[in-house]
């Protein structure tokens, strides 16, 4: 990326990883849409993590609520296009995601990241790994076994964005932005966590992945937010074009 990327400036133009109070977010649906327009945005997308989270997985008795509102809100704000999705919690088990085939019919699309307390999701040693300031053995051993769990997750299910890898345990990012490349899955830059890192990112970069820069926002403040996300990409020195989510302002 030359001198002329660095002094443009960008923001996203569509926001497909919101959080709202159906799972750990501080604001109802239309909020965010509401924030999302104010901002300018063409699209969003309400994420809530998936059922398999133990503390703020969300219910499946309200999925059909969250439906029914989102088609309300895509006959008001008809300049935007509104998603229900979800961010399902990748596992070691069955389908290694916490949603399986009968589900997906539910979404109009499915975003796919580890995070703890996960059932089958090898909390305890990824978070001994992630948070412990002199570093633990078998870190190579858990980075295979959590990227065989990711590859499988890509490969067995039809994810969109692969969100924050490397975020909660150590994950081979060139593996995975692989397996996203070869299956059209967006590798994440989270404007709310570290990861994608501009190291990791550099790393995927190697590959034919495409990126997208998401919010992840908990509050409808935070929706639309990309300001580090941009920064690391550009710190990264890719090619800003393979964001596709980006436009110059």
């Amino acid at each position: 990326m030359g001198t002329r990327d660095m002094e443009k400036s960008y923001k996203i133009k569509f926001d497909y990883h919101t959080h709202t109070y159906y799972s750990h977010g501080k604001g109802r649906i239309e909020d965010n849409v509401r924030a999302a327009a104010q901002k300018g945005l063409t699209g969003i997308a309400v994420a809530d993590h998936g059922p398999g989270h133990l503390f703020y997985g969300i219910d499946k008795r309200e999925i059909q609520d969250m439906r029914l509102e989102i088609d309300l809100l895509r006959k008001i704000y008809t300049e935007m296009d509104i998603f229900l999705s979800v961010e399902a919690n990748i596992c070691d088990f069955g389908n290694c995601l916490d949603i399986g085939e009968s589900d997906l019919a539910e979404y109009d699309f499915i975003i796919a990241g580890y995070h703890y307390a996960t059932r089958n999701g090898r909390t305890v040693r990824n978070f001994m790994h992630s948070h412990s300031p002199f570093g633990l053995p078998g870190r190579g051993r858990l980075m295979c076994k959590n990227t065989d769990m990711a590859l499988k997750a890509i490969y067995e299910n039809p994810i969109k964005i692969f969100t924050h890898p490397g975020d909660k345990g150590p994950f081979d990012v060139f593996e995975i932005a692989k397996a996203c490349a070869d299956r059209g899955t967006y590798l994440e830059i989270n404007d709310h966590h570290e990861h994608l890192s501009a190291e990791a990112i550099r790393i995927a970069a190697k590959t034919d992945a495409a990126f997208v820069i998401s919010s992840d926002a908990h509050t409808p403040e935070g929706v639309g937010s990309c300001e580090r996300g941009i920064k690391r990409a550009l710190d990264a020195g890719i090619d800003m074009g393979r964001i596709v989510n980006i436009v110059e302002c």
